[in-house]
């Protein structure tokens, strides 16, 4: 009776854990799904990012939702995930995301009240090395250029070429590439935690064969792998 009576106290005690551990798992769903529903809407919109510019990157990155006010205290403001290319040169098919966090610095331009959507375009091997080892501060720790819209703009531009990341904005439905420097991104070990269900890096997902994607998932890589099947080299 004792030991019904302890197994029973350990029960009770561990369910509000794994209550917590449900709800931060259900959070990191939705954000997903949430990326790829803006990740779906900016590829509808006519000027939105370049083909070409898709087809030679790495990684994409989906932050949806990133409030101004979170801007202004500073702290974490911004949460979405990375999917990137399989292979050994990336030349496989999108894999399982990564979730990331976006924080601090000044954005350089006012969004209102509005909730704005960020798209990153990740476009070389050290850009992408540089987010899998830990915090990068953009415009210091990586290059970043505010990328061009529209379906025929030119990606041989000078700081197109140089950029390890372009970055683009949407409010109230207005898409346009914007600059992120001072800014940070950094790996949400956390959300990594609540998705995968264990202890994985940023590096672990994105480089491992192994790694499933969540369910919550699918549809965005799904759609990556719909518009952008096969990397070209830049």
């Amino acid at each position: 009776m004792k030991r019904c009576i302890l197994l029973l106290a350990g029960i009770v005690a561990l369910a509000p854990l794994s209550l917590a551990r449900a709800s931060d798992r259900t959070k990191e769903e939705d954000r997903l799904q949430n990326a790829n529903a803006v990740m779906r809407e900016v590829l509808n919109v006519p000027d939105s990012i370049p083909k070409d510019l898709l087809d030679k990157a790495r990684c994409v990155v989906v932050m949806p939702s990133v409030l101004k006010a979170a801007f202004v205290v500073g702290g974490s403001y911004g949460r979405g995930a990375m999917v990137c290319r399989t292979g050994k040169d990336f030349s496989g098919p999108w894999g399982a995301p990564s979730m990331y966090a976006l924080e601090g610095g000044s954005v350089g331009f006012q969004i209102g009240g509005q909730a704005t959507d960020f798209v990153f375009l990740v476009m070389n091997d050290r850009g992408l090395n540089s987010l899998l080892r830990s915090k990068v501060k953009l415009g210091a720790d990586v290059s970043i250029a505010a990328g061009p819209i529209g379906r025929e703009a030119s990606a041989d531009s000078d700081v197109l070429l140089r950029a390890e990341i372009l970055s683009y904005s949407r409010t109230r439905g207005v898409f346009a590439g914007v600059s992120l420097e001072g800014s940070t991104l950094r790996p949400d070990n956390d959300a990594n935690r609540a998705i995968y269900g264990r202890e994985i890096s940023a590096s672990e997902i994105i480089r491992g064969s192994e790694v499933q994607p969540p369910e919550a998932s699918r549809d965005l890589i799904a759609l990556l792998e719909q518009n952008s099947p096969q990397l070209k080299s830049s």
